[in-house]
């Protein structure tokens, strides 16, 4: 039995599930005070978020690979198509980024026990990450969104579940997340489509 295959490969799939490399800096600076609404975006603008922050598309062309996003909006529902195409030897990635403020710095989002999204994902892997500016290999903490048929359907996600893939289990730190990321992800060429209508957060029960 070939084990150091197995395990490679089980390592690749892992990070699967939170791999994004976010092409732009993440300002280590102070969170704000007041952190973010609950709604992050109802995808009622083409462009910009709820919060007036333009969404980020990053691929994985930095790493040779050529997949592509086709982005659709109608009647606040974000429908996202493409391809996931890797590079030779790599996994093929492709990111929505939602910024949680326009310079790139962290917000606060203590106040809320987790994220919420309706979504419906129809082909392929999606991930759900939270970008914190204390990670500074890449390996975000994520959560793979499950496909559950055809309907939309509500994914609460508790910062506390979500995972980092290869390197050390630490706790997400909710002060410190600068942006949320949808990523299409494969270690083979594939299609991929999911439809979101709203993605924000949620308070915790607590509280």
């Amino acid at each position: 039995m070939n084990t150091h295959s197995s395990t490679g490969h089980r390592r690749t799939k892992h990070l699967l599930t939170s791999l994004v490399l976010v092409a732009i800096t993440l300002a280590p600076s102070i969170a704000r005070a007041n952190g973010a609404p609950a709604l992050l975006d109802d995808f009622s603008d083409t462009t910009r978020s709820s919060i007036g922050i333009d969404r980020v598309v990053v691929t994985d062309s930095s790493t040779g690979g050529t997949s592509k996003l086709r982005q659709t909006f109608a009647n606040g529902v974000l429908t996202a198509e493409g391809e996931i195409v890797p590079g030779r030897g790599q996994p093929g990635w492709v990111s929505l980024v939602l910024l949680l403020s326009s310079g790139g710095s962290p917000v606060d989002l203590s106040r809320y026990e987790g994220i919420r999204l309706r979504v419906r994902v129809r082909k392929g892997m999606l991930s759900l990450t939270a970008n914190s500016t204390e990670i500074k290999n890449f390996d975000f903490h994520a959560s793979l969104i499950p496909r559950k048929g055809d309907e939309f359907h509500e994914v609460r996600v508790p910062f506390g579940d979500m995972k980092r893939a290869w390197s050390e289990q630490t706790p997400l730190n909710p002060a410190t997340i600068a942006s949320i990321s949808l990523v299409a992800v494969d270690l083979q060429k594939g299609a991929f489509a999911y439809d979101i209508d709203e993605i924000g957060f949620y308070p915790s029960s607590n509280k």
